[in-house]
C-alpha cells in the first residue's frame, strides 16, 4: 500500500472538521491485518477524535472529510444524507465527448463479487451531471456531479455514455500510452513501454457543505502529480 503523511495532505482544517487530499492507492477503512496506512488509521495518530464523514475508493484522489467530535460528524452526516453537499469530481475519459450538464440516471446494485452494475428492476435510483471541461482527439476531461453516492457510480455511469474512465479496466477503460500519440516515439527495446497514468483517471475536485454555524464551506483539492502529469501530456501531445 502507498504510504502517506496525513499531516502534509491536509487542505482544510477548522473546529470542527479537517479535509484532506487523499493519496490514490490509499484505503479510506481498514484493509487488512498487519497494513496501518488507511486514511482513518492515519488520521487517528493525527487525532484519536477524527471521524471519516464519507469514503473514497482506493485508486480515486482528492477531497476526503473528516470530523473532530461527535456533533460535527452528526452535522455532516445529516447534510449527506439530506443531500446537502455539493461534490465535483474531475475525470479523464476514453473518447471525446460534449456534456454540457448531462444527465445520467441508471439505478445500480453491488454484485457478489464487489462490483456494481446497472440493474433497472433491483437497482438503487442513481443520478450523476457531467459537463466537459476539454476535450482532447482521443480522450475528454469532464467535471463529474454525484447526486447520489453508490459505490462506482460515477464509472459505471461515464461507462454507459461509451465514456470509460481511462485506465479503468474494470468498466472498460483502456491504458493509455504516449506511442499512441507522440509521433517518433521510441523506447527501450529491453523495456515495456509504462502508461501515462497507472490508475484510473478520477479525482475528487471540491467539496461544498455549510458547516455547523451554517457558514458555507468550499474545499478544494488540487490535482496530484500522476493526473496533473497525464492531462499536460494530453494538452500537449492529444489534440
Amino acid at each position: 500500500m502507498k504510504r502517506f503523511n496525513f499531516k502534509d495532505q491536509i487542505v482544510f482544517e477548522n473546529e470542527n472538521y479537517i479535509a484532506i487530499n487523499k493519496p490514490a492507492g490509499v484505503s479510506s477503512l481498514h484493509e487488512r491485518l498487519g497494513v496501518a496506512n488507511s486514511v482513518i488509521e492515519q488520521a487517528k495518530n493525527y487525532n484519536e477524535h477524527l471521524q471519516l464523514c464519507h469514503r473514497l475508493d482506493k485508486e480515486t484522489s482528492g477531497v476526503l472529510l473528516l470530523s473532530k467530535h461527535a456533533a460535527a460528524y452528526s452535522h455532516a452526516a445529516v447534510s449527506f444524507e439530506k443531500r446537502r453537499v455539493t461534490k465535483t469530481y474531475h475525470a479523464v475519459a476514453d473518447g471525446a465527448h460534449k456534456f454540457e450538464h448531462f444527465e445520467v440516471n441508471l439505478p445500480l446494485i453491488t454484485t457478489r463479487s464487489g462490483r456494481s452494475a446497472v440493474s433497472k428492476q433491483k437497482g438503487k435510483p442513481c443520478t450523476t451531471f457531467f459537463t466537459t471541461i476539454q476535450n482532447f482527439k482521443h480522450h475528454s476531461l469532464i467535471a463529474c456531479e454525484p447526486v447520489t453516492g453508490r459505490q462506482h457510480q460515477i464509472r459505471i455511469h461515464l461507462a454507459s455514455q461509451n465514456a470509460p474512465i481511462t485506465a479503468d479496466g474494470i468498466y472498460g477503460g483502456k491504458m493509455p500510452y504516449l506511442s499512441r500519440f507522440k509521433k517518433n516515439f521510441t523506447t527501450n527495446k529491453t523495456e515495456e513501454e509504462t502508461p501515462m497514468i497507472n490508475r484510473f483517471a478520477l479525482h475528487a475536485y471540491s467539496l461544498s457543505l455549510n458547516d455547523i454555524d451554517g457558514t458555507a464551506l468550499e474545499i478544494v483539492a488540487e490535482y496530484p502529480k500522476d493526473l496533473a502529469v497525464f492531462i499536460k501530456q494530453l494538452r500537449k501531445f492529444d489534440t
